[in-house]
């Protein structure tokens, strides 16, 4: 039994943190073209502050950077990668973009990797075609282009894969 009924609103934003918010919005407004749109700084109380900087990942969906200095109960050199925080294989944790179509993720490609950044090969999801590579935080980022909907013979699909 369903207590709540889905809001079918989509996603607001996901929340992760930063040690070194300019590099991160070079990095996500000049390479990924994902412009801010909110930059707000907290003062803590008891000493401190964080900043929050919103990036439109579209469809009024936003990606938000956390960055805290000085503030008593965090550390200041916690890891910002999940999967490296958690102890898990890279992948596990991961944040996933659309893209229009084949041959823009095709475009994607081959200007991350151009600008010397460490991008997978198109790999084929079955359902979806992705690239994946790590921002400057340790976040592993995907890029996804949908080939089709899912449907029946989604459910109960099994595969086998190597670990990268």
């Amino acid at each position: 039994m369903n207590v709540l009924s889905p809001p079918n609103r989509g996603m607001s934003h996901v929340g992760v943190a930063t040690h070194d918010m300019e590099t991160t919005i070079a990095f996500y407004t000049g390479i990924l073209g994902f412009p801010v749109v909110a930059d707000h700084v907290t003062e803590i109380g008891q000493g401190g502050r964080v900043r929050q900087v919103y990036f439109d990942i579209g469809v009024d969906t936003y990606f938000v950077f956390m960055e805290s200095k000085g503030v008593h109960d965090i550390p200041e050199d916690f890891p910002t990668g999940i999967n490296e925080a958690l102890g898990t294989p890279a992948g596990m944790f991961h944040f996933s973009f659309k893209v229009e179509t084949r041959d823009e993720l095709a475009s994607r490609q081959k200007a991350l990797g151009n600008l010397g950044i460490e991008v997978s090969d198109i790999i084929d999801l079955g359902h979806a075609d992705s690239i994946f590579f790590f921002d400057p935080n340790n976040l592993q980022l995907e890029f996804c282009w949908h080939s089709r909907q899912f449907d029946a013979s989604d459910m109960g699909k099994r595969a086998s894969a190597d670990l990268a």
